[in-house]
């Protein structure tokens, strides 16, 4: 049954095939008498429609190899003994006679399958061919009839007569340059936007051949056109923007501009993809140094790359550069390549202490002289000795500043994950978990407290002996915070010392060798929160508001009771946020250094080595007089401006006009059409926005009224 099928679609493909070899011939001589009546237009018209219908009447003829006529060809043939209808029935619907037959014409065809493909006509699709071939040739080769040129060679009362002549068809072909890599182009519009230095080549077809006709521009050039079989072309290279219109003798009907729009080549961009940043410091003991670049254009760059390497050798004034140079080989596409490298720093000869800077250097694929682009610097600065000892003694301290100052956000996420999990939790896990927040709020709120000049809480000493200086206060740290009540068991930051002596209070004479009155003499007494002078008393207060929620806070939390605490637990943190938006740098108050005063110049009116304070003002060319003038013309419809005035200050100001282009086309306009007040007005708003705006000007001091006048005159009067 496959192979009966493959046999089936290939009839289909015949048929179709000799459809399209009877039809291609005459739809080729269709397109050539419609080209050569009617013009390009038309005739690719003709050529699109005599296609789409060949295709058409192929797609027809060759569904019409049905499955009924796949029947009745296999019946005549005599391979399916008059029962290939049984081929195309249900199976399960036939009676085992009828599926046995089935069985057996299967087997029949397998072995001997009939030619079911219809056969060539060469005959008719030589005659064709040869028929449409000659009708194409006869058509394109026939001599022009030199009629029409006789008429419009006739003198200026028979063109005139005639009527302006009427373009018939219009072509621009456009070569880009090779380094685009952009194909051929050929369009009916004259508008286009090639890139610069591509070729245009213009084929024009009249109506009636002209007696000469010419491309005009804008910036006064003028292009020939040359008539060469029925069609007027010129050709032309792009380099700059231009505007054209299409000029003939006799005069043309439309007479409207083309735009001409050159892209210039952009020089390639180089992008630094890894390092991330311009500036890498180096680790100790770095080897090696992995460089990416992308490369990208809009024409595409070439596969090699130039990647400059400086090493920088020595300190000071004493700095010595070594600069060398490695090529290298991108991927991917042309207009977006990449281009990696690893260096090594050993090879180059990089030491600690030393730079190394890395620039990559590409081209394009502009001809004749390509383009040159450079990606930013990269620096690798690797850390001498001595900054690799400062940097570990700065980690190290770093790693103690977390553990030293807790967050007091953190101890609220805590509670209120732990509030969360109350459910799935025992009791007696609850209520040690919810002490241990409890006691990293106590070890915050101790660290905060000695800002404020309070006392680390310690373990309770025993009590004092005959053999130990006795003291009015207890053995325990004393506190300035009046709730701090507890005396766990658990040590404090600082260790437990004793202020006894002057820290107390008495008047026992220091001790020789005794630790407590030697920090009493000549140390700190952060014991007393009034002798703590790190912050303002605002800052301070606020600081202590803070301890006082902590507090309450950590007394809920150490009996398990989290959700009592998170209020006191928010507030506190609102506290904090408080002082840490309250801090300040205080700086001496020192005043300026100024100049003595010669005081024998005084009251003598001698101004010599004085400056003037008068801020120079810097001159500013004026807008040119003639195009403001032109600008309030058009706007009355009874005066008209110096369009070539005009036209010539636009080509003088091409280069500053933010559209010379629109300009330019505005004042062709309004010179073809000067009664067309819509184009008044849009040479006019083209004007105003080439015009430059005058700088904002100091204001004149208003005149005083008559009694600031006689304010004035009394001044003057005095002696």
């Amino acid at each position: 049954m496959k192979t009966l099928q493959q046999a089936w679609q290939r009839a289909r493909r015949r048929r179709a095939a000799v459809t399209l070899l009877l039809g291609l011939p005459w739809a080729l001589a269709a397109t050539a008498l419609a080209l050569r009546l009617s013009g390009f237009d038309i005739a690719c018209v003709v050529a699109t429609v005599s296609l789409l219908l060949i295709a058409a009447v192929a797609t027809t003829r060759a569904r019409q190899l049905d499955r009924r006529w796949l029947q009745r060809r296999l019946d005549a043939s005599g391979a399916s003994e008059d029962s290939a209808d049984l081929l195309f029935a249900d199976v399960a619907a036939l009676n085992p006679l009828q599926q046995r037959q089935r069985m057996h014409v299967l087997a029949a065809l397998e072995r001997n399958l009939p030619e079911l493909r219809p056969r060539w006509p060469r005959r008719a699709v030589v005659l064709g061919w040869i028929g449409g071939i000659a009708v194409a040739v006869l058509a394109l080769g026939w001599p022009h009839n030199t009629a029409p040129r006789t008429a419009a060679l006739a003198p200026p009362q028979g063109s005139s007569q005639a009527g302006p002549l009427r373009l018939q068809s219009t072509r621009l072909r456009i070569d880009a340059p090779a380094y685009t890599g952009q194909p051929t182009r050929t369009q009916n519009a004259l508008d286009a936007k090639v890139a610069a230095d591509s070729r245009l080549s213009w084929s024009l077809r009249f109506d009636r051949a002209p007696s000469k006709a010419w491309l005009q521009f804008h910036d006064g050039r003028r292009l020939p056109l040359r008539e060469h079989d029925g069609e007027w072309q010129a050709q032309d290279v792009a380099r700059t923007p231009l505007l054209y219109r299409v000029v003939s003798e006799p005069a043309l009907a439309d007479t409207r501009l083309h735009r001409l729009d050159v892209v210039a080549d952009r020089a390639p961009t180089v992008r630094v993809i890894e390092p991330a940043a311009s500036l890498v410091l180096g680790s100790p003991g770095q080897r090696q140094w992995a460089l990416r670049f992308e490369a990208s254009d809009d024409h595409g760059v070439v596969p090699q790359a130039t990647l400059s390497i400086t090493t920088t050798q020595g300190s000071g004034e004493n700095i010595t550069f070594v600069r060398r140079s490695v090529t290298l080989n991108g991927s991917g596409e042309s207009t977006a390549r990449r281009f990696a490298h690893t260096l090594d720093l050993a090879a180059l000869g990089a030491q600690p202490g030393n730079d190394v800077i890395a620039q990559l250097e590409v081209r394009d694929n502009h001809a004749p002289t390509a383009q040159l682009g450079r990606s930013s610097s990269v620096i690798l600065r690797l850390p001498s000795t001595e900054a690799v000892l400062g940097a570990e003694l700065e980690g190290r301290i770093k790693k103690t500043l977390p553990a030293y100052f807790r967050s007091q956000r953190q101890i609220i996420i805590d509670a209120e994950a732990l509030i969360r999990e109350r459910r799935g939790v025992a009791a007696d896990t609850f209520v040690k978990r919810s002490d241990a927040i409890g006691v990293d709020q106590r070890i915050l709120r101790l660290r905060y407290g000695q800002f404020l000049g309070e006392e680390s809480e310690g373990a309770p000493k025993p009590p004092p002996t005959s053999d130990l200086p006795t003291s009015d206060t207890p053995a325990a740290d004393a506190h300035d915070d009046d709730h701090d009540h507890d005396h766990g068991t658990q040590a404090g930051a600082h260790d437990d010392h004793d202020h006894g002596g002057a820290a107390n209070g008495s008047d026992t004479p220091p001790v020789f060798g005794s630790a407590t009155d030697v920090l009493s003499e000549y140390g700190h007494t952060h014991d007393h929160a009034e002798a703590a002078t790190l912050l303002d008393p605002q800052t301070r207060a606020t600081l202590k508001a803070a301890l006082d929620q902590m507090w309450s806070a950590e007394g809920e939390l150490r009996q398990g009771r989290p959700e009592q605490a998170l209020p006191f637990a928010y507030k506190a943190l609102a506290f904090i946020k408080q002082v840490q938006q309250a801090e300040r740098i205080y700086l001496a108050r020192v005043g300026p250094e100024l100049p003595p005063i010669d005081e024998s110049r005084r009251l003598s009116g001698d101004r010599a080595g004085l400056a003037s304070r008068e801020l120079p003002l810097t001159a500013r060319t004026p807008p040119n007089p003639a195009v403001v003038e032109a600008w309030q013309r058009l706007g009355d419809d009874a005066s008209t401006p110096d369009l070539d005035m005009l036209a010539a200050w636009q080509q003088r100001n091409s280069v500053f006009l933010p559209d010379a282009l629109d300009l330019a086309a505005a004042i062709e306009q309004l010179r073809i059409e000067p009664s067309c007040t819509e184009c008044r007005q849009r040479l006019r708003a083209q004007l105003w926005r080439a015009l430059q705006r005058p700088l904002p000007q100091v204001m004149r001091r208003s005149a005083a009224d008559a009694m600031g006048q006689r304010y004035l005159d009394a001044l003057e009067a005095q002696p």
